[in-house]
């Protein structure tokens, strides 16, 4: 039997977990001990009276920089057993469904989730972190690109999904969008579903999703459409 796939999270926000990841399939899962969660407060590594965890930027600039030593010792309290040590991150290795499927194959993930600006980069080197990207925008902190991770890994966790077909032909998992779906009723404000999806050839069906498949990803990533 396979080991609880093991999730340790490094937070200033500890209450934000496990939010989202402990509702419907994945919050069952969890109960169920397929995955399980631990959160390390980053502040319990602070320093002085006030449990400080920044200071301001070497060469000036605004706004704070979590320190590395209070980072590390954080790091440091986790017993990290093989699994990757990801720091979300603006400037990170855009995330994909790819690196998903690599993570959930895996013992587990520890997640450092940064605040202010950012982390200090000799903690990042240090100790191996790898920055990860979960969109062209900037957060107020990675507690919300910890959650994307973490839910696009875990669903893929045997057991999660009740269908384990689902994630095989969801958008990303073949290089493409998925097709649009449809269900009941059959007219709905004036528009049908399309009459090949109510024929029962099952054939022809897969047909019609491949090439709406393929349009929809020539519409909206042409960049992933080889000509």
């Amino acid at each position: 039997m396979r080991s609880p796939f093991c999730v340790s999270v490094i937070t200033l926000f500890p209450e934000a977990f496990p939010g989202p990841l402990g509702v419907s399939l994945l919050g069952k899962a969890w109960a169920e001990g397929l995955w399980d969660l631990e959160t390390a407060p980053l502040r319990d590594f602070g320093h002085g009276k006030h449990k400080k965890v920044d200071d301001r930027p070497a060469g000036g600039g605004p706004g704070l920089v979590l320190r590395p030593d209070v980072a590390a010792a954080a790091i440091d309290s986790l017993v990290r057993a093989g699994r990757p040590l990801l720091y979300p991150s603006p400037r990170g290795t855009p995330f994909t469904q790819a690196m998903a499927a690599r993570y959930a194959t895996g013992p587990g993930l520890i997640v450092f989730c940064g605040r202010f600006e950012g982390l200090d980069q000799r903690v990042i080197e240090a100790r191996g972190l790898e920055e990860v990207c979960v969109g062209e925008a900037v957060l107020m902190g990675g507690e919300a690109a910890a959650i994307v991770i973490l839910e696009a890994t875990l669903r893929l966790l045997p057991g999660v999904l009740g269908n384990a077909a689902s994630a095989s032909v969801e958008s990303f998992s073949a290089g493409l969008l998925e097709h649009p779906q449809f269900t009941k009723p059959r007219r709905w404000e004036g528009r049908d579903i399309p009459e090949v999806l109510l024929r029962g050839d099952h054939a022809e069906v897969a047909r019609w999703q491949a090439e709406q498949a393929v349009m929809r990803t020539r519409a909206v990533r042409p960049d992933w459409v080889m000509d």
